[in-house]
């Protein structure tokens, strides 16, 4: 199924060079695979994965490893972001 993966801040530099610049990736998934699965091979640092949407909703962490995505679903991460 397809699915749209969006990086955001430093994460954009795990994207391939075709789309770093729109930071969004359409992605061919497997049904049952959860975040962290459909993630690993992007090889994100862990401590970078802070903030994980679907389609605009929260994920918690720790449903991170179980929660699965339907067709059309987005996707969006951000890394820890500081200002001041």
């Amino acid at each position: 199924m397809k699915i749209t993966l969006k990086l955001f801040a430093s994460l954009t530099d795990y994207l391939p060079p075709a789309v770093k610049y729109t930071n969004m990736l359409e992605m061919d998934v497997a049904p049952d695979a959860s975040i962290s699965q459909i993630i690993a091979p992007m090889a994100l640092p862990e401590k970078m994965v802070h903030l994980v949407l679907v389609n605009g909703k929260y994920v918690e962490p720790q449903d991170r490893l179980t929660r699965t995505l339907a067709e059309g679903d987005v996707l969006a991460i951000w890394p820890p972001i500081a200002g001041g």
